[in-house]
């Protein structure tokens, strides 16, 4: 998860006075959301993608600047395709979702959701609304609902989300206090953007210390919820967050951080006072809480026969998944998991290594990274000029050793090598499986490598099987899962099951613009290897100008747009 701090320099700590003043212009606000129409929502939409167009380079440029990132870096595509290219995407997909609702039809989803087992699975990528079809050849993704969500298999699996926001069932105007992340620029406007469309509240971003730069930036993108008084936005530390949970207007809190930031505010201060309240049932906070807290994120290698393009491939997706955001993220991998006699093992582990050493190291960022890679790598950082880390794979980790490299998300380029005895790659899958679940801390994703083999009969079987046990908000296939949260499309969050006394990855789930119903997971399906080259890879020649040429054909979708991304994309 993210951590906390201070203010960013050069930013002010709100006031009390300004945060009191803020909420009763929100709580008004929440009043005009709840009686509003589709129509005025709609409005608010397309105002927020004209303003983000306008100031979309000015936020990559503060955050190239905030992460040290030089020009000509191909890490200042991350910044692109994780800030205004996500934001844009889920602008455009709620703008679809509102119009059809405003003509009184349901959303059109991007295919026919089936039942499995009493389950729906709704297939939810690519979309049908901008050009995923061409840009993603490949990949697709499908949200798994709650066993049991409906009884009735006529049923469209759209629930009491869609009757908020249509008005079917009564909203109590609520403000909402949402604890922004640090790490990841579109997490917060796009947290918020769900709050207030999906969940018709009324929300109050605190931004995190490490990027309250950003925030007048946001303000800008965002102005049209601003003036509408659908959104305002503070700044500070613990306390002035603590100081809104606790406010007697405000209904609701959804967190993006750390679990200790969780426990902190739910539970309170002491670990001792965690501990007793917890026994007890009593929570400091008595209000609807929901959260997105981090993972210790494993990347599972099926065994089986690749092909050395496949091979090297997926070892190049998992080293983008450890060195994107220079490992500040919570799916970052942590785990590789591999059969100890895969006979391909040694090579795999060989791309891996080569691909994590062609990648230029990153400045290190987010407070607290050297102090964590020392406690993580069981080594002291060396020293570099830029304040860099090294990329590490800890080789052939022994878990009873090493247990806190299971159980702790260490939020810093830290990655483990676990290698599973087996008797057989079947044997192996159930064994990373029963790993996963009994062992490794956290909900929110998890990546897997599978050879076309396990796509015949009888593998598939198992294959589908594991795929059910899983307890992750979302599992990539041959992807990084962290490619779901910029589709947008999905719903983003921890598998459900967790409580406040235990809240692993987190409780509930943000995006889902097709308002589906209690979301369980969604995978995330893609060949072992994609062409042309991915734009997330890190050795993609040119990352930056395909990124923005993304997101101009998303602000203003234009056939004519294409042979020119084409051609980038075909170059990388």
């Amino acid at each position: 998860g993210r951590l906390t701090g201070q203010p960013a320099e050069g930013m002010m700590e709100s006031s009390q006075a300004e945060i009191d003043v803020a909420i009763e212009q929100l709580s008004a606000g929440a009043r005009r959301l709840v009686a509003s129409s589709i129509g005025w929502r709609l409005e608010q939409l397309a105002g927020c993608s004209r303003e983000l167009a306008a100031v979309a380079g000015e936020w990559v440029e503060a955050a190239c600047r905030a992460k040290r990132l030089p020009a000509g870096s191909a890490s200042r595509a991350e910044e692109i395709l994780a800030g205004p290219v996500a934001l844009i995407r889920q602008l455009v997909l709620m703008q679809q979702v509102h119009r059809q609702l405003a003509r009184g039809e349901l959303p059109r989803l991007p295919g026919r959701p089936h039942m499995v087992a009493g389950q729906w699975r709704v297939p939810i990528f690519p979309t049908p609304y901008l050009f995923d079809r061409l840009l993603f050849t490949g990949i697709s993704a499908e949200t798994w609902l709650e066993p049991n969500s409906t009884d009735d298999r006529d049923q469209v699996p759209f629930g009491d989300q869609l009757r908020r926001a249509t008005g079917q069932t009564p909203v109590e105007p609520t403000v909402a206090l949402l604890l922004g992340a640090g790490n990841v620029s579109s997490i917060a406007p796009t947290d918020a953007l769900s709050m207030i469309f999906g969940d018709i509240q009324a929300v109050l971003l605190k931004m995190n210390p490490v990027n309250a730069y950003l925030g007048p930036l946001l303000e800008q993108a965002l102005r049209p919820l601003i003036k509408a008084d659908l959104l305002r936005i503070i700044y500070g530390g613990a306390e002035v967050g603590r100081y809104i949970a606790e406010h007697a207007l405000v209904g609701r809190v959804h967190i993006t951080g750390s679990g200790h930031t969780h426990d902190a505010i739910v539970w309170g201060g002491s670990p001792q006072e965690q501990q007793r309240r917890k026994a007890n049932g009593e929570p400091i906070l008595k209000k609807p809480i929901s959260s997105e807290l981090g993972n210790v994120t494993p990347w599972i290698v099926i065994p089986g026969r690749y092909s050395r393009s496949q091979l090297l491939s997926q070892a190049q997706n998992v080293a983008a998944s450890i060195t994107n955001n220079a490992s500040f993220n919570c799916i970052a991998t942590k785990l590789v998991i591999t059969w100890r006699d895969w006979p391909q093992r040694q090579e795999f582990l060989g791309h891996l290594q080569t691909a994590l050493s062609l990648t230029p190291p990153r400045p290190a960022y987010y407070p607290g990274a050297r102090e964590r890679f020392a406690r993580f790598a069981a080594c002291d950082p060396p020293e570099a000029a830029d304040g860099s880390l090294p990329w590490t794979l800890l080789p052939e980790i022994d878990p009873a050793q090493r247990p806190e490299l299971l159980d702790q998300e260490s939020f810093v380029c830290v990655a483990a090598d676990l290698s599973l005895p087996a008797s057989s790659p079947e044997t192996f899958w159930e064994a990373a499986v029963a790993l996963t679940r009994e062992r490794v801390w956290g909900t929110l994703a998890a990546g897997l490598s599978v050879p076309s083999s396990w796509w015949q009969a009888g593998l598939r079987d198992r294959l589908e099987w594991g795929l059910g046990q899983l307890r992750y908000g979302t599992i990539g296939i041959n992807l990084w899962p962290g490619i779901a949260f910029a589709l947008m499309s999905p719903p983003w969050g921890g598998h459900p099951g967790s409580n406040l006394a235990d809240a692993q990855s987190g409780i509930g789930f943000v995006h889902n613009p097709y308002f589906l119903h209690r979301p369980q997971k969604t995978i995330l399906r893609g060949p072992l290897r994609v062409l042309p080259k991915p734009v997330w890879l890190a050795h993609h020649r040119h990352p930056e100008a395909l990124a923005w040429k993304l997101f101009q054909l998303d602000c203003h979708p234009s056939w004519s747009r294409l042979p020119a991304l084409f051609a980038t994309a075909l170059r990388g």
